[in-house]
């Protein structure tokens, strides 16, 4: 069974527990042989996407008990993994959505590590440094570099730590697997957001 994750970058792929990514185009849309699944963000894809003989969009079968309104797709099959935990999807935005028996009782977004490099950038010439992920947390910084990459990372760890409480925190997203090593019993999974729709597929198929 071929699933896909179609964002407006890549889509991501995943068949047999294997994930792997292409770029988000029409033509690596067209060179899928097989029926595939989706979930779908990206705009400029739906029309090519519908008139696919071999694609199944899953999205209206997706039902999260939950109050927020305007959740991305992406972020609610994520959430439909976890019945219970924080979610963080840490990617070039940061979601972090908290589910408690099996209810998602809201969230909120950040913005990712590599769009904070950019804003210090933005801001002065100076300030144009690669935030480095070894910082510690534990002591003030001493120079323009550890203070970047304290005022960066600090942050996250602060909410984080704040939201999860006696809750495990499941990271997903290109830097996931870096704030997994500030939490002990948080685990990172890159195929969330596959597992829940291997859920709601089940549910179909029941």
């Amino acid at each position: 069974m071929l699933l896909c994750d179609i964002g407006n970058t890549n889509i991501h792929f995943y068949k047999n527990g294997v994930i792997w990514k292409k770029k988000a185009n029409i033509k690596n849309i067209n060179l899928i042989d097989e029926k595939f699944y989706y979930i779908n963000v990206n705009e400029k894809l739906k029309n090519v996407l519908k008139l696919n003989k071999l694609a199944i969009n899953i999205e209206a079968y997706f039902h999260l008990d939950t109050a927020y309104r305007g959740m991305g797709i992406d972020r609610i099959a994520s959430c439909y993994a976890i019945d219970n935990g924080i979610i963080v999807d840490a990617g070039s935005a940061v979601t972090v959505d908290i589910m408690s028996g099996g209810i998602h009782l809201g969230g909120y977004i950040m913005p990712g590590l590599l769009s904070l490099q950019n804003a210090f950038e933005a801001i002065s010439p100076k300030l144009k440094m690669n935030i480095n992920p070894n910082i510690s947390l534990c002591s003030l910084p001493q120079n323009s570099l550890e203070a970047i990459s304290y005022g960066a990372i600090k942050p996250f760890f602060l909410m984080f730590n704040e939201t999860k409480k006696n809750k495990k925190i499941y990271f997903t997203g290109g830097d996931g697997k870096f704030f997994t090593k500030f939490f002990n019993d948080s685990i990172y999974d890159d195929s969330l957001i596959f597992k829940g729709m291997l859920k709601v597929i089940k549910d179909i198929n029941a």
